[in-house]
């Protein structure tokens, strides 16, 4: 079994603990919600542990493989995307995963696009409440 086909299999049985070894130690994930991705191994695994918990009656839908550029070096690596299909706070969300491979295989580049902008803003809610309440990331500050 490839790398996407265990993400595949570690995300719809909502197994974190699979999901470590897939994804190199420095990964970078570019969210549709936040400009800047997030970086590092435990901050994207905290973050899937958020987004497991949040989407509802999420299943992939569609898989395709080739090579792209990678935001992150500009280098060509080999590709999958995922098309999904979920929702949150009862807002239908489609969207794909991006995933690019290192040379060993591992995850090192995961982008994330969804549709449409009602639930965008109703993924990002709920993703930075959960972000909040796990510590990952400080609450909103006090006006």
């Amino acid at each position: 079994m490839d790398t996407a086909e265990r993400f595949r299999a570690a995300v719809e049985k909502q197994d974190l603990g699979e999901l470590d070894d897939l994804f190199t130690e420095d990964v970078r994930l570019y969210s549709p919600v936040k400009f800047t991705p997030f970086e590092g191994r435990p901050m994207v695994l905290g973050l899937f542990g958020v987004l497991l918990r949040t989407f509802e009656d999420f299943r992939y839908v569609g898989q395709f493989q080739g090579t792209a550029e990678t935001s992150t070096d500009g280098e060509e690596a080999p590709s999958e995307i995922l098309l999904f299909r979920a929702a949150v706070n009862g807002k239908q969300i489609h969207g794909i995963d991006l995933l690019q491979f290192d040379e060993t295989g591992r995850i090192k580049e995961f982008t994330v696009m969804v549709r449409p902008q009602s639930a965008v803003h109703a993924l990002g809610e709920a993703v930075l409440a959960g972000l909040v309440a796990d510590g990952l990331v400080p609450g909103p500050a006090a006006g």
